[in-house]
This record gives structure tokens, C-alpha cells and sequence, in this order.
């Protein structure tokens, strides 16, 4: 662990939210004084504070935080690194949770090209990629589309273990 992970466990998972994104912007802002202003712990803190702002429903403020962790990704690795896949999965959380389907399938879609890319084909997080697929699926009420997408991440979760 870093220091500033350090200052964020207490709340990492409790539900005290509001104590969970002071201490991810007290760390944000210790880092930004630490780091160089593209490096990829700057992009993990957005991140976190992204969740954050998810779990409490303010998806703006959430939308923001993911953008600006892939804008920093997007500097900092490679176009198939998986931290590029993680923020297009967390913005395509965000986007389903506002309803904007679209959105939302389109950014589950490009983690899953990324991680096709970078990782072996039976990884357990392209199961999760379809997964979440299936989740934007079935709210359009796409349910043949879910169905298939479930049963990708089933083949891909019994052939990882």
C-alpha cells in the first residue's frame, strides 16, 4: 500500500459515503502535489472517487471522475492496457445507471475489445465484460441479446476455473 491508499481504508467499504469521498480527495490532492499530473495513481483515485459518487447517485459528478481517469489512462498506457478497459467499464456503469443504454453498451463494449486484446481468452474479467453486457441488454429488454451475453460469461467463468 501507498499512503494515500492508506488514508482511505477505513471507509472503503462502508456506506458512509460523504467520510469515503473526503478521504479519497484528501488523497487526490496529496497526490497531485507528489506526482506528475498524467501518472496512473491520479488515474485510481478518480476512479475511486467516481465510485463514490456512483454508489451515492450523483452520476454527473461520477461521469467526470471516470472521464478524467481515462483521460489520464489514455496518457499514461498503451490503447489495450486493461486500466483503459477498467474506466470504460466504470463509465459504462454510470451510463446504465442513468438510463442511457447507448452510452452504456457502447463503453461495456470497448472494455471487452480491450480485454479480447490484452488478456488470455478464458480471463475471468471478459466474463465480467459480458456480464455487464447482459446487464444493458436486459434493461432495453433485449432478452435474447441478454441471454447470450449470460451465457458467454458462463462458458468463459467454467473455463477459467
Amino acid at each position: 500500500f501507498k499512503a494515500p491508499e492508506l488514508y482511505q481504508l477505513p471507509y472503503r467499504n462502508q456506506a458512509d459515503y460523504a467520510d469515503a469521498l473526503k478521504s479519497h480527495q484528501k488523497a487526490l490532492e496529496i497526490q497531485k502535489i507528489s506526482l506528475p499530473p498524467n501518472h496512473p495513481d491520479l488515474a485510481n483515485s478518480y476512479e475511486n472517487i467516481g465510485e463514490v459518487y456512483r454508489h451515492q447517485g450523483d452520476y454527473a459528478n461520477a461521469l467526470k471522475s471516470h472521464q478524467k481517469a481515462l483521460e489520464i489512462r489514455k496518457i499514461s498506457f498503451p490503447p489495450n492496457h486493461p486500466d483503459l478497459a477498467n474506466s470504460y467499464e466504470n463509465i459504462g456503469e454510470v451510463y446504465r445507471h442513468q438510463g442511457d443504454y447507448a452510452n452504456a453498451l457502447n463503453s461495456h463494449q470497448k472494455a471487452l475489445e480491450i480485454r479480447k486484446i490484452s488478456l488470455p481468452p478464458n480471463h475471468p474479467d471478459l466474463a465480467v465484460c459480458y456480464s455487464y453486457i447482459a446487464l444493458v441488454h436486459s434493461n432495453q429488454r433485449e432478452y435474447a441479446n441478454t441471454l447470450k451475453s449470460h451465457q458467454k460469461a458462463l462458458e468463459i467463468a467454467l473455463n477459467s476455473v
